[in-house]
Parts: structure tokens; sequence; C-alpha cells
């Protein structure tokens, strides 16, 4: 959401949304008020649809041949791995379900192919938007995407004609732009944009750091708080929009833009050196990623390898779920691009807000089935998976993390599993790490309180930072009611982190940390100080926390940290670690 925070006598109106793509422009706004397809409802007599059907698969058809050539030119304007982003469009257009329901809809209730359509592809977007894992909420949008461009097609309407009759360099402001929108934006018309709708991780997001336009995202009402001929400057590292702005702000943002790209070129210059403090204490800083396609975004900015692979996406696009070859395919994928360093693959953390194929929707899905204990139940899946990772272990350095453990039975039955896995493949003369290390995530408090059962039985322990802090605090920090409550500096969370160093240090097991905290400067000296000795986050943050990591003193994170363990309060540690970082790196908060 986002306030307006300033409307000065002058004239001046700033707003704040979330800031998405670095960098500062001003010039005047294009206001785009854009919906999506108006859509009807008409009765088709039995005979005509035959003839729906058939127009259907038409428009289906012509959808795959636009986004395939949005795919060609942006992998020859940006790469292989932009283009991938809409390998998720042409999944969804080839579904069988999708085509399925709407077939069904149309023959059942003798609708339209319009009607049909709309309806079905409005209940996968709306089952998307309402988890609670931000990465899954902003798929929506690509649903969205492809489903107005289904509709266009069926009814022989042109998408964005808004952008198509630009006349001169602007700022775009919309509800929303559609990820292959913003990746034929012509850089020379769109100097930035501001959408209502979004967050730092959907793909029009992703697409404008790419693009380098400034952006921002998440500005709620600004297509009616702001007018088509208005000038403006839309701060992209700050999240700022501001409306008619004076001389002496402009001269402001002139520096704070010089400052930045100073900062940049510091942070890049650092790329190859070591995450180590003042006084040579050694972190190591590792990325978080989706699919192997991330590797190279990670490599980019410097990471020491991935500390977190996610491979539920891999189960969740549509269709059947990916067979041992597939999973095998892409482990090796990013273990070959990773090498030298280490990739984590964690096992499949389905359930909860990730609904897989055939699962049901729970009353509590956070305290239900999810993560560990489906892959319990699904023994025949979590074999496949665990097999996968064997057998990409033999091609660079793999490590195995299992999520959501809640007890020494799970843990064991688990590596238990891992062991049958083992002895089948060597009976199959497979070739595998014989050494391939196994960790888990520490995320339920109950995990914390018996790390020293637990540790004995891994080589690693990885901290999911908003887990624990959801079930410790009982906060859902996608409740607007309760959000302000998820505090990662609270007392409770760190004292458990810290039961797990201290159980870990007993039994020779590293920690990691791979929650959202991870990434956020304010909280590094708190990590370092707690005693954890690896942190993995989204690959843009990792050059700014190496930046303060070696401005920074071992032994004051020490301090902080002890101090902030006898605090009673989140308010009281959050400041002094914020005011430490603050301290050693002040040039990452000045323009904040």
């Amino acid at each position: 959401m986002s306030d307006d925070v300033r409307t000065g006598s002058n004239g001046e109106r700033l707003f704040r949304g979330i800031a998405a793509a670095g960098g500062v422009v001003h010039a005047r706004v294009l206001v785009l008020r854009q919906a999506a397809p108006e859509v009807a409802q008409r009765t088709i007599p039995e005979d005509g649809i035959e003839a729906e059907r058939l127009r259907f698969q038409e428009a289906l058809l012509e959808t795959r041949r636009q986004i395939q050539k949005i795919q060609h030119k942006v992998s020859e304007a940006m790469g292989a791995q932009e283009a991938g982003i809409f390998d998720a469009h042409l999944l969804t257009l080839e579904d069988p379900n999708l085509t399925q329901q709407v077939v069904r809809r149309m023959t059942n209730d003798r609708v339209n192919a319009e009607w049909a359509f709309h309806e079905v592809i409005n209940q996968y977007a709306a089952a998307l938007q309402a988890v609670e894992d931000e990465y899954l909420r902003e798929r929506a949008a690509d649903i969205r995407d492809i489903g107005n461009r289904v509709l266009n097609n069926l009814m022989g309407l042109a998408a964005e004609q808004g952008l198509a009759r630009m006349t001169q360099p602007s700022i775009v402001i919309a509800h929303d732009l559609a990820p292959s929108t913003t990746a034929m934006l012509d850089r020379s018309k769109v100097l930035g944009f501001v959408t209502e709708a979004g967050g730092v991780t959907s793909h029009t997001a992703i697409m404008a750091r790419k693009l380098r336009i400034p952006a921002i995202v998440g500005l709620s009402e600004a297509t009616r708080r702001v007018q088509s001929g208005d000038y403006a400057l839309v701060d992209g590292h700050g999240g700022a929009l501001i409306i008619n702005p004076t001389d002496a702000t402009l001269f402001q943002y002139g520096q704070i833009r010089e400052r930045r790209a100073a900062l940049d070129q510091r942070l890049l210059d650092l790329r190859e050196q070591p995450a180590v403090t003042l006084d040579g204490h050694r972190m190591v800083l590792a990325a978080n990623i989706d699919e192997p396609g991330d590797v190279i975004e990670a490599q980019r900015v410097g990471a020491e390898g991935i500390g977190l692979f996610r491979t539920e996406y891999l189960f969740l696009r549509p269709g059947e779920l990916p067979d041992e070859a597939a999973q095998t395919t892409a482990y090796r994928m990013a273990a070959e691009a990773a090498a030298p360093h280490a990739v984590v693959i964690r096992t499949m953390d389905l359930g909860g807000d990730k609904l897989f194929p055939g699962a049901t929707i729970e009353a509590n899905p956070f305290l239900g089935w999810r993560a560990i204990r489906i892959s319990l139940a699904h023994r025949d899946w979590f074999a496949a998976q665990l097999r996968a990772t064997l057998r990409a272990s033999a091609f660079g350095k793999v490590r195995l993390m299992y999520p959501m453990i809640s007890s020494l039975e799970e843990l064991v039955d688990a590596n238990a599993i891992l062991e049958i896995c083992r002895e089948e493949l060597r009976n199959e003369g497979v070739s595998f790490d014989e050494g391939m290390e196994v960790g888990m995530m520490i995320e339920v408090p109950g995990a914390a309180l018996i790390a020293n059962q637990l540790a004995p039985h891994v080589d690693f322990f990885s901290l999911g930072t908003n887990d624990l802090t959801q079930y410790t605090l009982a906060v859902d920090r996608m409740n607007e009611r309760v959000a302000s409550l998820h505090r990662f500096g609270h007392p409770a969370v760190l004292r458990l982190i810290d039961l797990t160093v201290q159980a870990a240090r007993r039994h020779g097991c590293r920690v990691s940390a791979c929650g959202e905290a991870a990434g956020d400067p304010a909280f590094i000296p708190l990590f370092v100080g707690l005693g954890v000795e690896e942190l993995s986050a989204t690959a843009s943050v990792l050059p700014e926390a190496k930046f303060l990591m070696r401005r920074l003193k071992y032994t004051e994170a020490v301090a902080l940290a002890e101090s902030a363990l006898a605090q009673g309060s989140a308010d009281e540690v959050e400041r002094q670690s914020r005011a430490l970082a603050e301290s050693v790196a002040p040039e990452l908060f000045s323009d904040r």
C-alpha cells in the first residue's frame, strides 16, 4: 500500500509505493486507464458449440504465436534467462485442465467461448492471488496477462493501445503492466513507470530491472491521483513518486542519482572480494533461486553459491508432476552453473499456500499438511526427488535440505529414505557424491528447542526467518491487521536462533539463514553477532550485504547480539541493529 505523505504549499506532492527498479527520472506523465476486456455472456445453440470450441482453439494458437514472438525478441535483446519468464505463459496455454474446464463450461452451460474462458481464468488467478507466498501471489499477474491476451484474440481487440499512441518520452502510470507488455516497452519512450498492482518479485518488476527502467509498484490509486500531462519524478531506489517537483527537489535528486551511481560502482568493484569483517571474521553470501536460470544473476553479483533452491516451483507448473529425470536435469543444470560453489536443494515445500495437483484447501494450511509431512506421506514423490538430487551431486557440489522439520522422528525417517535411495543407486551403478551434505530448515519453534537432539543427524541448519517469526509470534504477515507484529527483531525469535546456533556449535554443524531478514542490511549485524555463518537472499541485495559486512567489526556485532538477547522489546533490538549498520555503512541508508 502507498500513502500520500506530503503535499507542499508549492504544489509538490509526494507518494510512496514499493521500489521495484532503481533509477531516477523526471518527465511528463501518461496515465493508462486500460481495463481488462469487457466480456458479455451469450447463449449458444447446441449446434454452435463446436464452432465456439474451434474459435477458442484458434485464439489459443494465436496467443501462443504472440508469446513466442515476444520471447524471441526478449531472448535476442536480454538473453535466454529473461526470455524464460514467458515459459509459464506458454505452459498455461498448454494446460489440458484449463482447456478442458473451458470446453466443459461452454458445453454444459451453452455459453460463448469468451465467457467460459473468462470465468475459468479468473478462478485460476483468484486462487493464486489468495496465497500467502509472495512469489506465487505475483504469478496471478502472469495468469491475467495470458488471459487478457486470449480474450483480446477471441474478441478481435488490440492490447495496450495507449502505449502505441505515445508521442514523447514519458513516465507511464497504470493499474498494472503485463509482463509481456513490459518486455516490449520502447526504452526511448517509456522513461519510467508506476503501477498500482504488483510487488518486487512480479515478472513486471523483474523485467523493469533487466531493462533498467526506474519503476515503482504497489502505489494505490495512482491512476486516480495523477493526471496525464502532470510533471513527475520517479525515484526507483526509494519508491517515491513526486508530482510537480520543485527546482530544489530536482537538484536534490540529481545529487542522489550521482551518489547512487558512485555507490553502484563501488558495489560492483567488490564482486570478487570475500564477505569478511574488518577484524577478519569470514561470512558466506549465497543466493536464493527458483529455477536453474537464476544462477546467472547470482553469479553476476558475486554470490558464493546457492543457499536455497526452492524446488517446489517445479511441482507447481501446469501439467504432470516432474519425474526423476526432469528433476535430475534441473538440479544438474544448477549445480554445473554454480560450480565450484555449492547448491542447496531444498526438497519440495508444498502445501500451505502452495497447492499441488490433487491438493485440497485446509482450514488452517500453515498448521496442516505441508512440506516434509507431504514428502513422507508421498514416498514415491520424495524418493524420486532424493534420487534426482543424489544423481545431480555427481556434477557439482550439491547439498540436500529438508523443510519444516518439527520432530526428531521426521528427520530420522527422511534420512532413512535417503539411505535407501543411496543403496538403490549404488546397486544400479549410478554415480553420486557419497559425502553429499544433508541439512534441515529451522522454521518451527519446536525444532529450535530440540536443536541439540537434531544436530547429530545433519551437517547444517538453515534458519527460515519468515516462518520462524510467524510461528513464534502467531502472526500472519499477509494479514493487514496484524502484519506490523511480524518482527524478526523480537527477542523471542532471536533467542530461538541463539539456541540453534549453540546446539550447532556443540555438534560441529554450520548455521545459515535464508529468510527475508537475511537480505536486510539493517539486520545483518544481528546475524553476524548471533553466530550465523552464511546468509542466502535474493541476488539483488547481496552487493549491499557484502559492502556492509566489509565495514563491520565482528566484535561490535557480538556485543550487539548480546544486548539484543537481553532485551524485551523488538523496537529496541531493531533500533540498535539499524544504528550499528547505519554507522558503518551510511551510504546504504542515506537515500532510503
